[in-house]
Protein backbone atom coordinates (compact mmCIF):
# COMPACT_ATOMS: atom_id res chain seq x y z
CA UNK A 1 0.00 0.00 0.00
CA UNK A 2 1.21 3.00 -1.20
CA UNK A 3 0.78 5.57 1.99
CA UNK A 4 1.94 8.61 0.74
CA UNK A 5 -0.99 8.93 -1.82
CA UNK A 6 -3.39 10.01 0.62
CA UNK A 7 -5.73 11.83 -2.32
CA UNK A 8 -8.40 10.56 -4.24
CA UNK A 9 -7.32 9.19 -7.84
CA UNK A 10 -10.34 10.48 -9.92
CA UNK A 11 -12.40 8.40 -12.80
CA UNK A 12 -12.87 9.24 -15.68
CA UNK A 13 -15.97 11.52 -15.54
CA UNK A 14 -14.98 13.06 -12.38
CA UNK A 15 -11.76 14.31 -14.20
CA UNK A 16 -13.87 15.72 -17.08
CA UNK A 17 -15.81 17.47 -14.49
CA UNK A 18 -12.97 19.11 -12.55
CA UNK A 19 -11.40 19.73 -15.62
CA UNK A 20 -14.57 21.08 -17.72
CA UNK A 21 -14.24 19.08 -20.48
CA UNK A 22 -15.87 16.02 -21.87
CA UNK A 23 -15.03 12.42 -20.98
CA UNK A 24 -14.55 11.74 -24.91
CA UNK A 25 -11.76 15.36 -24.77
CA UNK A 26 -9.45 13.26 -22.16
CA UNK A 27 -9.98 9.49 -24.24
CA UNK A 28 -9.04 11.32 -27.40
CA UNK A 29 -6.00 13.54 -25.66
CA UNK A 30 -5.43 9.49 -24.24
CA UNK A 31 -5.35 8.11 -27.37
CA UNK A 32 -3.03 10.61 -28.58
CA UNK A 33 -0.58 10.38 -26.23
CA UNK A 34 -1.45 14.29 -24.81
CA UNK A 35 -1.89 15.23 -21.07
CA UNK A 36 -2.67 15.47 -18.47
CA UNK A 37 -0.94 12.14 -17.24
CA UNK A 38 -3.08 9.69 -15.99
CA UNK A 39 -2.84 6.34 -14.16
CA UNK A 40 -3.47 2.65 -15.63
CA UNK A 41 -4.69 0.51 -12.82
CA UNK A 42 -6.02 -2.98 -15.03
CA UNK A 43 -7.99 -1.70 -17.33
CA UNK A 44 -9.05 1.15 -15.13
CA UNK A 45 -8.22 4.86 -15.73
CA UNK A 46 -7.47 7.19 -13.05
CA UNK A 47 -6.36 11.15 -12.67
CA UNK A 48 -4.44 12.25 -9.98
CA UNK A 49 -5.17 15.89 -8.67
CA UNK A 50 -2.05 16.85 -8.52
CA UNK A 51 -1.61 15.73 -11.89
CA UNK A 52 -4.64 18.00 -13.25
CA UNK A 53 -3.63 21.35 -11.08
CA UNK A 54 -0.56 20.44 -13.24
CA UNK A 55 -1.43 20.14 -16.38
CA UNK A 56 -3.72 23.15 -15.73
CA UNK A 57 -1.04 25.15 -14.98
CA UNK A 58 0.94 23.98 -17.89
CA UNK A 59 -2.33 25.72 -20.30
CA UNK A 60 -1.36 29.14 -18.14
CA UNK A 61 -1.00 31.55 -21.07
CA UNK A 62 1.04 34.89 -19.73
CA UNK A 63 0.01 38.40 -21.57
CA UNK A 64 3.20 39.65 -20.89
CA UNK A 65 1.73 42.50 -19.42
CA UNK A 66 3.43 43.30 -16.13
CA UNK A 67 2.35 46.47 -14.96
CA UNK A 68 0.96 49.63 -15.87
CA UNK A 69 2.54 51.83 -19.17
Amino acid sequence: MVAAQASHNMTEREAAEYLGLSVYTLQQWRFRGQKPDYLKLGKAVRYREADLVAFIESCRVSTGQGGAA
